[in-house]
């Protein structure tokens, strides 16, 4: 089979297209041969950190992806061969991702996917909506779980809603029944952000931006899905309610930033932080049950319509997708790995 590889760190020309015997699953996973790879930031900086040792001798990047299973392990239950599956973090402590015809996981990290569903929506979730989802499931008061009607009479802002993950909780939340705002740097992105649903988008840099979201969340906002706390700590305290969460999953801008200490503490302001790989089982199942709901009410399509644009490329060009992302290309980056999908 084929497989993009990489044995060193460094930039993506570490990346190189090889062949492989295809591996066969051990208790408890499955093999998916794969239709469509996602390609995410942590991918790519994953394979960038140079400070970092190998953690395999040899690595098969990108945590998500889409396919078939065509071959179940002992002990499986709930999969079997000729289901479709997303999958999410397929490389996760292991050496295996999905830029490859065919992987191996846990089959905990094959989810079955709804009929009608496409590849390029199933390879689309993964890391953002997981993610999104743990950012909408952390307030002291909210619920653990999404469903329809689950965020009912709050009010969610996501910071940067234009980016992947901002695209997911944007749709999770409207899904779930929340007021959503959003703030934008361009009026191409205000149009996406409209386009997955958004009520109320805001661009940025804007003096008056606190003043203009709380014109349209007067009791303030009850959950923030933040991208960019070095930017945006002052803002997300003077527009949040009284118990308000603030939950944090990257570092754009910057790697430490400034809480306004008295603000955040007379809100009761929670700041969480949230990182998919050290989340917990539990966390992940709950995320991968809720996203699989909200995709049977076809609440996550994808696509410039969707406000979330794709990008092909062939699995050989793998290089050139990682590449896209670090350069922060709007949308989400696929590589289809079966040519005739």
């Amino acid at each position: 089979m084929r497989a993009i590889v990489y044995t060193d760190k460094g930039d993506s020309t570490a990346l190189t297209l090889t062949e492989r015997e295809t591996a066969q699953p051990g208790p408890g996973e499955v093999r998916v041969r794969i239709h469509v790879s996602g390609v995410n930031p942590t991918d790519w900086k994953a394979r960038a950190a140079t400070g970092a040792p190998m953690p395999f001798e040899e690595i098969v990047p990108n945590q998500d992806g889409a396919g078939v299973v065509d071959a179940v392990g002992d002990g499986v239950e709930g999969l079997q061969v000729g289901d479709r599956v997303w999958v999410h973090l397929a490389a996760h402590q292991r050496p295996t991702g999905t830029a490859q015809d065919f992987t191996v996981v846990p089959a905990s990290r094959a989810v079955r996917l709804p009929d009608g569903v496409g590849f390029d929506v199933a390879a689309s979730l993964g890391v953002p909506a997981m993610t999104a989802h743990r950012a909408l499931t952390v307030h002291e008061h909210g619920p653990a779980r999404l469903s329809p009607g689950a965020l009912a009479g709050r009010t969610v802002l996501v910071q940067g809603g234009a980016g992947a993950v901002g695209h997911a909780a944007i749709q999770l939340a409207a899904w779930a029944g929340a007021t959503v705002i959003t703030t934008v740097s361009t009026g191409a992105k205000e149009r996406l952000a409209r386009a997955a649903g958004a009520h109320h988008v805001f661009q940025y840099p804007d003096d008056r931006l606190a003043e203009r979201i709380l014109e349209v969340a007067p009791s303030g906002v009850d959950q923030v899905v933040e991208v960019s706390p070095a930017s945006n700590a002052a803002l997300d305290v003077a527009v949040l309610a009284n118990h308000g969460s603030i939950a944090y999953y990257a570092n754009d801008k910057g790697d430490a930033f400034t809480i306004p200490i008295m603000p955040s503490f007379a809100k009761n302001a929670r700041w969480q932080g949230l990182l998919l790989y050290t989340v917990g089982e539990d966390a992940l199942t709950a995320a991968a049950e809720d996203v699989t709901a909200a995709l049977e009410d076809d609440a996550l399509p994808v696509g410039e319509h969707a406000g979330l644009p794709l990008t092909w490329f062939p699995l050989e060009e793998t290089a050139a997708a990682h590449d896209a992302v670090e350069r922060g290309a709007i949308g989400k980056i696929l590589i289809r790995v079966l040519s005739d999908d």
